[in-house]
């Protein structure tokens, strides 16, 4: 039966970061081993001709039958849909409409059970400013990947007011790839505290490891928010402006 609402997560699309796409597509494939119906917008993957997506589908009628999305040329296992062009739309119809963008979404995916939007932090911070997710960050263990996470959460905390959830990828066996992965995180809670008023948080995950990917699939999970017809702005938006400061 359709849904009058949906529940929306989010990851952080992140390029240079090892292993980073593949640990989320893990994580959303154990979702959907749990017993929900995934679908992910890809906005990392731009639609074409060949690779419909979401561009294609929000220029038909959601009630529309006939010459829809051909799901099973594009999606296997797991549905991903190209979704480049049609995230961006969305977040420039927000610029000028009132309704939150991610509403237009709902009479198209109510049939899933959970719609992951797999894109940039700046194009996520446009979409996500009437939920209450936080998106998801996979963070490479060494400073390039610190710095890359942090300006992430930082532009999501700026324009939606959203704090993120970082997870700190551990490289290998052993004491020292996880120490490595720990002070990775003690050094961008340092930042967040510092410049963000401290709203993220942190953990570590082994890609290798069965029990790693689905303990960061129910933290995914429980970071969830939903999109509806009454759909309202996070408590935490309105003091924003107080708490996060340029840098």
């Amino acid at each position: 039966m359709p849904q009058s609402q949906l529940r929306v997560l989010a990851a952080v699309s992140q390029e240079h970061t090892s292993g980073g796409i593949e640990t989320i597509w893990q994580i959303c494939a154990n979702l959907q081993k749990m017993g929900y119906p995934v679908v992910v917008l890809d906005g990392s993957a731009p639609e074409t001709p060949h690779t419909p997506g979401l561009q294609h589908l929000l220029q038909q009628a959601p009630w529309r039958d006939e010459g829809g999305l051909d799901l099973g040329v594009i999606a296997s296992s797991l549905a991903v849909i190209p979704a480049f062009h049609g995230l961006q739309q969305l977040a420039q119809l927000a610029q000028t409409a009132p309704q939150p963008p991610l509403e237009r979404l709902l009479p198209y995916f109510r049939a899933y059970g959970l719609l992951v939007l797999h894109a940039s932090a700046d194009l996520l911070g446009e979409l996500l400013t009437h939920t209450h997710t936080a998106p998801l960050v996979v963070m490479d263990s060494n400073p390039a990947g610190v710095l890359k996470s942090y300006q992430s959460c930082k532009q999501i905390a700026l324009t939606a007011g959203l704090s993120c959830l970082v997870a700190a990828r551990i490289d290998g066996q052993g004491a020292g790839p996880l120490h490595r992965a720990q002070v990775a995180l003690e050094t961008l809670e340092q930042c967040a505290d510092r410049h963000l008023g401290g709203h993220i948080k942190t953990t570590t995950i082994q890609a290798s490891q069965a029990q790693d990917l689905q303990r960061l699939a129910l933290q995914f999970l429980e970071n969830a928010g939903s999109i509806g017809a009454s759909m309202t702005s996070t408590p935490w938006a309105s003091t924003m402006g107080h708490s996060v400061r340029s840098h």
